[in-house]
């Protein structure tokens, strides 16, 4: 890395680069005196370097703004591109005015898209983020505006305050953490997140703009490090500091700053939106509201784990300031401050891993954070951890089921990397639960997905203190071969096995295998026998490691696919498989998704299997199922976005090969208008060889042009097959999903919200508790023994029966499908509407797909 990159890629940071200096001041001074050399040489560079600095590191825009628009809809670039401008006007890089300008033209822009004549309130997200960029910019330069033009500044805020007055209160359904919270309707006088920073922003102008400047050395080296931190967290938006303070470094060089000249920043133009639909319906509304808010994400409720005493109250502008900030570990573990801040970060990294829809980076990425953090502060982040994961715990029956899915890969992954250490006696009071209860649920899929990352003896080891939990380790994953044995060999079958590993074993060819078994084993045993044999065998001879699963498969997957070629043949061969690996759903979930992947399976067969009665009865005690439904889904999904980015890429390609048949086109006719001698005779044209190889050129420069395109109406044609197979998968598990649940749920009449659903069986328990002879009465106190009914819950008992949970369960997955593919089921919502969620449809079966998907219920 240059020296110059080096400087200011560190600056502010305790650094080699610096030497052993950490005064802001000086790093300042000598960034600015190295760019201001390499600026006479590469000042492109400087430039592009320094902007992707202020965007990656958003916590130092105070720095970069002393040393020295909007861009494509990237909302985390455009908002913090946005507070690097307010810095460089504090800086007297940019006149006051330019940025007030930035901001009218934003705030016009909001107000003109929520006005109901004028505008598309479906794409109110987009206004809400316009404002959001506003009023996130006032912490950091509202008291150089209030001070160099203070009426230009009011008229924005009093445009702000009209345009909260016309806008709707932005809904966080379907995005709650927990299942009860999206039933639970809003107070009014909860605000959402925009109303909220609106109040903290009037508090803040109130008090004259003003915020500790943080001169002293202690305070600014932790907000340096602080606001580097925090660029790994996007929901911060209750972080307990005391004393929180905005770097003000430009202060220390305001007698050079002010004799500088001020530049005007050049006007901007926001996105038009998109025109009102003709007919505005449930529906319409719906999907361009949906469109927005996948490019507008909202702000969503943090996760509440800890008890406020165990985090300090800070002023309500600096937990603004701190909200939407990203980081590393190391910088995380060394903030010089003078109290505990690891419960809020707990409860942050926590906020963003359980995020709904989905988090901003994957599982893995914080599961890496919370371990580092784990080792740089071994004498209290662990702690702080393990009563996350207590607190979790304590919920786990309300907790979204996407969310609990998250928590047990992560959780599992976590203890995988220190020894599987856990108290594990704290949580065998589970074994007393009956084996749908969420957390007894929970505790057997962590210590399956353990031996998945170790071995199953290492896990029973980790349990020895509590060791009856050894009745929820899974089963030793061995396979289950039908024939091995030689009782076998009465019908024929075991001998049968070992001619088919025989010519495995001489490389016997595809084809061949398929003659053999055409020829010597289908008209002899029949279909069923024939796909028993083959498909058991080719598993038990690649159940090795996954290498010798694909390599058989490479080889042998045209076999499976000419016994297995329709639907009624893939659901055996599923079958075939899971009761191969029904000690291993690991190995399962790989050999079904590995035959997807080869197009031996098809997508609609595998909904079919997950399905089958004797899943169904899965569907609340294990996520065996849901891995592979969960799976198959995906694949299918990516398959779709795969398509999309090589399209994308070949438009290009194709406008590429178009410009530059359009280029050799015009110098071939530019040399063929010229005149030139030839044997001293004037001749139209250059020279002959020149010209021909200008023809050649721009003939190949016509098939190249020809060629991506054909590449491109290829791939345009997979993508539209591909879609119709998504939305045949999707309305084939939407009709599952309603023929099961309407099977089990309770009359609508009786049961039209989940709280009324887990509240059946209580009821039961509450009535023969009344009616029996005589209460467990304490002795010595005259009063009940545990016996209150809270939440569905007591203490050791879990009080929701298993018809209600497995309703629960089902309901819990429907919605979190809905949710996770939004993006692909809203085009086809009038059919869905049309084809599953009739006027007859169960309410909680239309509650968990509308909830899932965002869409407004009527009233339902």
């Amino acid at each position: 890395m240059s020296s110059w990159k080096s400087l200011l890629l560190r600056i502010g940071e305790k650094s080699p680069d610096y030497g052993t200096s950490s005064d802001v001041k000086e790093h300042i001074e000598t960034c600015y005196g190295v760019l201001r050399r390499e600026l006479e040489h590469s000042p492109d560079d400087v430039s592009q370097y320094l902007i992707q600095c202020a965007e990656q590191l958003p916590h130092k825009s105070p720095l970069y703004g002393t040393v020295d628009a909007l861009d494509s809809g990237n909302c985390n670039k455009i908002r913090i591109l946005m507070r690097f401008l307010t810095v460089m006007m504090c800086s007297k890089v940019i006149h006051p005015s330019s940025l007030v300008v930035v901001f009218e033209t934003l705030l016009s822009s909001a107000a003109t898209t929520v006005d109901e004549e004028k505008g598309n309130p479906s794409w109110q997200s987009r206004a809400d983020f316009y404002i959001t960029c506003i009023l996130s910019c006032l912490p950091w330069g509202g008291a150089e505006l209030i001070e160099q033009v203070p009426e230009e500044i009011e008229r924005v805020m009093v445009g702000v305050e009209a345009y909260l007055s016309i806008r709707k209160r932005a809904s966080d359904t379907g995005l709650s953490f927990f299942e009860d919270d999206d039933e639970n309707a809003r107070e009014p006088s909860d605000k959402d997140f925009l109303e909220d920073l609106w109040g903290r922003i009037q508090v803040l102008s109130s008090n004259g703009w003003k915020l500790d400047s943080g001169n002293d050395q202690v305070s600014q080296s932790s907000f340096f490090i602080l606001f580097f931190l925090m660029t790994f967290i996007s929901l911060f938006d209750q972080i307990m500091w005391n004393h929180l303070v905005v770097p003000r470094p430009h202060l220390s060089f305001e007698a050079q700053l002010v004799a500088g000249k001020s530049h005007e920043f050049g006007p901007i133009s926001c996105p038009d939106q998109p025109a009102m639909p003709s007919t505005m319906s449930n529906i319409t509304y719906g999907k361009q509201k949906h469109d927005a808010e996948f490019i507008y994400p909202q702000r969503i409720r943090r996760l509440n784990i800890f008890p406020e005493s165990k985090t300090e109250d800070v002023q309500p502008m600096d937990r603004f300031i701190v909200e939407d900030r990203k980081e590393c570990a190391s910088y995380m573990a060394g903030l010089p401050v003078p109290f505990r801040y690891e419960y809020l970060m707990a409860e942050t990294i926590f906020s963003q891993l359980l995020m709904l829809p989905q988090p901003p980076f994957r599982t893995i990425y914080y599961t890496l954070v919370i371990i580092d953090l784990c080792k740089a502060l071994p004498g209290a982040f662990p702690a702080v951890v393990a009563g996350a994961v207590r607190a979790l715990f304590d919920k786990m029956a309300d907790l979204d089921m996407e969310c609990r899915t998250r928590l047990i890969l992560w959780f599992s992954h976590h203890l995988s990397n220190f020894q599987f250490i856990w108290p594990w006696e704290e949580w065998a009071h589970v074994l007393d639960l009956p084996k749908w209860a969420p957390q007894r649920v929970f505790v057997q899929e962590v210590l399956e997905r353990e031996v998945r990352l170790s071995y199953w003896d290492k896990v029973k080891q980790s349990i020895e203190h509590a060791p009856g939990l050894e009745e929820l380790l899974p089963p030793k994953g061995a396979p289950n071969f039908k024939f091995s044995v030689q009782e076998t060999s009465e019908d024929g079958l075991h001998a049968l096995s070992s001619d088919l590993r025989n010519m495995v074993k001489a490389r016997a060819s595809a084809r061949e295998m398929i003659v053999w078994i055409e020829e010597s084993v289908f008209p002899v045993h029949g279909m069923e026998v024939t796909l028993n044999v083959v498909v058991q065998t080719l598993l038990d001879i690649g159940s090795k490691s996954f290498t010798h699963l694909i390599t058989v498969l490479e080889r042998y997957g045209q076999v499976i696919a000419k016994l297995c070629a329709d639907q009624d043949k893939q659901v055996m061969l599923i079958n075939e498989i899971d009761s191969y690996w029904r000690n291993n759903s690991q190995m399962t979930a790989i050999a079904i998704d590995r035959m997807m992947g080869y197009r031996i399976l098809s997508n609609l067969a595998i909904v079919r299997w997950v399905f089958l009665p004797a899943n169904i009865e899965q569907f609340h005690i294990s996520d065996r199922p849901w891995e592979i439904l969960r799976n198959a889904v995906s694949k299918t999904y990516n398959r779709v976005c795969d398509l999309r980015k090589e399209i994308s890429s070949f438009k290009k390609s194709v406008v590429s090969a178009e410009e530059a048949a359009a280029t050799v086109k015009a110098e071939l006719v530019a040399s063929e208008s010229k005149l030139s001698l030839m044997d001293g005779e004037p001749v139209t044209g250059e020279n002959p060889v020149w010209l021909k190889r200008l023809k050649s050129r721009a003939e190949k420069a016509k098939e190249e042009v020809v060629s991506v395109r054909e590449s491109l109406e290829a791939k345009e044609a997979l993508l539209s097959r591909s879609l119709d197979e998504f939305e045949a998968l999707f309305f084939s598990m939407y009709k599952s999903f309603l023929n099961v649940l309407t099977e089990r749920l309770p009359e609508a009449s009786k049961c039209v919200t989940l709280q009324g659903l887990k509240g059946i069986h209580a009821d039961s328990m509450a009535i023969d508790l009344e009616e029996s002879s005589a209460m467990d009465v304490d002795n010595e106190n005259g009063i009940p023994k545990k016996s209150e009914l809270s939440g569905g819950r007591t203490s050791n008992v879990y009080n929701v029966g298993e018809k209600e949970q497995w309703c629960l369960s089902t309901l819990g997955y429907l919605k979190a499908f809905s949710r996770q593919y939004a993006s692909e089921i809203w085009p086809h919502m009038e059919k869905l509407d049309a084809e599953v969620l009739t006027e007859d449809v169960h309410p909680l079966i239309r509650k968990s797909v509308y909830c899932g998907l965002r869409r407004e219920t009527d009233g339902l």
